[in-house]
């Protein structure tokens, strides 16, 4: 019963991983962009929601409805005003703005909000939980969580490849000059596509600020989490976002059962070890 417990947790816990994951697959899918600031971001969105609980006095996930507007608006803006005009044949210049943004965000959080960690309380909803057969519980917030994960990627999914929107950003994907030429804004696209990852990255801050404490610190480990996701799953591939999402909350969770102190170090350890064998990922994606 301890291993299907392990093995819940880290379904659940892949949840999580894959929001991590989905918004920075989004934007190398659409421009190759590796976006180093990436976990700074969640840990943004996770002071920004903090903020907002402290002023309004409401509980956490209410915050979203005033924190993922603010980060979609905050994506586009970056985007228009910093990576477009770095965006070209050459990845690096963008690497490095991308780096030096998550040098400045590290920085003006911890200047800000200081060393202390911080949480976000969400009353009875950390310690809820379903029981299940066997003696098994589900925590209800691990639940909600990997719920979520499934439905924004589910309608990620479908933005892409049931709208206009999606085609528009697909054919910009697939070559961004004939787009280009064929009337297509590349510059506003590409805001929009930040936009949509930056609304995601913060339903993905809210929800750690949630379930673990955190600091200005943090946020490389969690980039770190989300490059092992898209990696396994497979580039390009959101549906395999979740599946690698899962694989390494699995294996953090499994690790973390033999002695606490091999948690991170099992998810490290299964990525390296897929990635050997299949360095394309599980569900790769092919033109």
């Amino acid at each position: 019963m301890d291993l299907a417990a392990a093995l819940l947790d880290g379904v659940l816990l892949g949840g999580l991983y894959a929001l991590f994951a989905a918004g920075l697959s989004l934007i190398f899918g659409v421009m190759r962009l590796v976006n180093i600031a990436h976990g700074d971001l969640i840990l943004l969105s996770a002071f920004v929601a903090l903020t907002v609980t402290s002023c309004f006095s409401i509980h956490p996930l209410f915050s979203l409805f005033l924190v993922v507007p603010l980060m979609a608006v905050l994506g586009y803006a970056l985007q228009r005003a910093v990576f477009n005009r770095t965006l070209g044949n050459d990845i690096l210049p963008p690497l490095l703005v991308s780096f030096g943004l998550s040098v400045f965000l590290q920085n003006a959080l911890l200047q800000i909000f200081r060393a202390d960690s911080q949480r976000l309380h969400a009353g009875p909803l950390e310690t809820w939980h379903l029981d299940l057969p066997f003696g098994i519980t589900m925590g209800a917030l691990p639940f909600l969580m990997f719920i979520v994960a499934v439905l924004v990627i589910g309608g990620l999914q479908l933005l892409l490849y049931r709208t206009g929107l999606g085609r528009a950003l697909r054919s910009v994907s697939d070559d961004g000059e004939i787009a280009q030429v064929m009337g297509i804004n590349n510059a506003h696209l590409y805001g929009v596509a930040m936009a949509i990852s930056l609304a995601i990255v913060s339903v993905a801050g809210v929800f750690l600020g949630i379930r673990a404490n955190f600091d200005p610190s943090i946020g490389p480990t969690r980039l770190i989490f989300a490059f092992e996701a898209i990696i396994i799953g497979g580039l390009g591939d959101l549906w395999g976002t979740l599946v690698g999402g899962v694989i390494l909350g699995v294996a953090q969770t499994l690790g973390a059962r033999i002695n606490p102190g091999y948690q991170i170090l099992a998810g490290h350890l299964v990525f390296l070890a897929i990635l050997t064998v299949r360095p394309q990922g599980f569900f790769p994606r092919t033109r």
